[in-house]
């Protein structure tokens, strides 16, 4: 933030592999369902893993909620074979649902990268509007919100939750409502994820100013431009407080 320091921002953090390490989980569920070894490379599938969930959860098309928990079962289903197929690993639908089951699992025993509650609170601090846009149903990404304990230093309605909304990233819709419920204006707006297309694409699709969160050193999938790039949590103070 180099122009017009002093002046209020509405600040939005990405919750999945931007506030915690989301790779654990899938690494212990890969590894209690089918008894993988520390050399298979995760995080490189945790990448595959990712863009497979991306691409899919974009094509469902539900429209009741029991059409749209088969939908989201069929997808992390699929997304499951995909990402393992491209790595040798081939996977029948239970083995993939055992892993999906044991992936959720994990993913309320976490804790955040650190420095995240660090930032937040200085952002907080310097009297900058701090707070949440996650995708997903809004019952489980809650539950993970309070295993961080997130939902102790962010104010309720400054978390937003694309099942509750209506919309997921990235959709410019989703940040829209967020600057209409918050009173802030996507210049003022910045939003901090790790997802190429969701969170990049879907911030820049918004007018917001993105910044990729990029602590993997994965490739981008476009051409797009973030407007700023971090590998850590003291390179996003360093962007964020400067």
């Amino acid at each position: 933030m180099n122009e017009n320091q002093n002046a209020v921002r509405g600040i939005f953090f990405d919750v999945d592999d931007t506030l915690y390490d989301h790779l654990e989980p899938l690494r212990l569920a890969l590894q209690r369902v089918l008894a993988m070894g520390e050399d298979f490379p995760y995080g490189k599938l945790y990448h595959r893993f990712r863009y497979y969930s991306d691409i899919l959860s974009a094509e469902h098309g539900a429209i009741n909620a029991a059409e749209a928990k088969k939908d989201l079962q069929d997808m992390r289903v699929r997304r499951a074979k995909l990402a393992l197929a491209e790595f040798g690993v081939q996977v029948t639908d239970r083995e993939a649902a055992r892993i999906q089951d044991a992936y959720l699992e994990g993913q309320f025993r976490i804790q955040p990268f650190p420095g995240a509650v660090e930032l937040i609170r200085d952002l907080q601090a310097a009297g900058h509007v701090v707070g949440l846009i996650t995708n997903g149903p809004a019952e489980h990404q809650m539950a993970k919100i309070k295993a961080l304990a997130m939902d102790s230093i962010i104010a309720p309605g400054q978390i937003f939750i694309s099942g509750a909304v209506g919309y997921d990233k990235p959709d410019p819709r989703l940040f829209a409502y967020v600057n209409e419920q918050i009173g802030t204006n996507a210049a003022s707006s910045y939003y901090i994820g790790d997802s190429w297309r969701n969170d990049v694409v879907g911030a820049l699709g918004a007018g917001w100013t993105a910044v990729w969160f990029n602590h993997r050193q994965v490739q981008a999938e476009t051409e797009h431009q973030p407007h700023y790039s971090a590998a850590d949590y003291r390179e996003l103070a360093g962007i964020l407080l400067d």
